[in-house]
């Protein structure tokens, strides 16, 4: 008898630990925290209280704070640090990783200074494994307390992407697949950008016609943009795209939607960030999104917006004033 295909993730926060959780349904799981006492909770009380609350975990999740040991069981490595913590944590492991175990990533932002995409990164830290990643319209909490939602598996190599499906899988979660790497990916980075414009519009009480203005024209950018780079602009009409921004935009869980209200409050984006005490991609992304904008020659107003606000240039409201001075063209001219 085959032995059973060992998952570990990496970075024990509310996303990676409710994929861990999923996984440990379907085969064995290893989640590796940084912190020893969130690993201790993890497998003695079966929760993670600071990210997820009193939700119970799956009791056959095990846990632990040694990162190469977690390396060392892996079959198949998720990657759900941030995207600025990727490269630093797998430098650890990258010796003691097995040749050819699948690498699939949950960090949805961009590499500051390289501006590379979590894939390309996790690609140069482990050559030579098949590298995807793991998006859509997934909001932990409600993952985790058995809601049902959908995500996607994006890897060029359909049948790993295949072998990998039922890893995740449960009757209230399904997992789709996709081979466009770069469309998923760059709908999970940009859609963060909106959200924090969706955030500031409901904190300065702009009204939802504004509100839906502002997803919608957001979605376009996010289009414009991934079709210069060479993205499908059919992937943005999928769960990591237009699925993703909406549950990212209206959730009052969603990390970057609060950044958004608590600077349409008056906070500062550092004191934004204190506040909410967990990362949010979109506040480190804004910038290095307005240079591959710039670098591909697309327009992107509201991204432009976010970015003022968020490095201090503007304040929110200033920044909604800034949007109706935008000149409308053709409404189907999404390139």
């Amino acid at each position: 008898m085959a032995r059973p295909v060992q998952v570990v993730v990496l970075g024990a926060g509310s996303w990676g630990t409710t994929v861990a959780s999923l996984a440990a349904r379907n085969t064995p799981t290893l989640l590796w925290a940084r912190d020893s006492d969130t690993a201790d909770e993890i497998n003695t009380d079966h929760r993670n209280s600071r990210y997820l609350g009193d939700p119970l975990l799956r009791k056959d999740l095990r846990a632990t704070s040694d990162i190469v040991e977690a390396a060392h069981e892996a079959d198949v490595l998720v990657v759900g640090v941030p995207s600025h913590a990727v490269r630093e944590t797998l430098s650890e492991i990258a010796d003691d990783v097995r040749a050819w175990v699948p690498v699939l990533s949950l960090a949805k932002g961009l590499e500051p200074g390289t501006r590379l995409r979590p894939t390309e990164v996790i690609a140069e830290c482990l050559p030579g494994h098949p590298v995807g990643l793991m998006a859509g319209p997934n909001l932990a909490k409600e993952i985790i307390a058995g809601m049902a939602a959908a995500t996607v598996v994006a890897m060029q190599d359909e049948r790993v992407a295949g072998a990998l499906q039922p890893l995740f899988a449960s009757p209230v979660f399904r997992v789709y697949r996709n081979t466009d790497v770069l469309g998923c990916e760059l709908g999970g980075i940009l859609k963060n950008i909106v959200a924090i414009a969706s955030g500031m519009a409901d904190g300065l009480g702009v009204g939802d016609n504004t509100r839906a203005m502002v997803l919608a024209r957001g979605l376009a950018e996010m289009i414009r943009l991934g079709e210069a780079m060479g993205a499908h602009p059919r992937t943005f009409a999928g769960l990591t795209g237009v699925g993703d921004l909406i549950a990212t935009c209206i959730s009052p869980s969603s990390r970057n939607r609060r950044v958004g209200e608590y600077l349409a409050k008056g906070l500062t984006t550092e004191q934004a960030v204190a506040e909410l005490g967990q990362v949010a991609e979109g506040v480190k992304t804004a910038p290095t999104v307005m240079e591959l904008a710039r670098d591909h020659d697309v327009e992107m107003p509201i991204a432009s917006e976010v970015e003022a606000v968020i490095a201090g240039r503007r304040t929110p409201e200033e920044a909604y004033r800034g949007l109706r001075h935008v000149e409308p063209g053709d409404e189907e001219d999404l390139a």
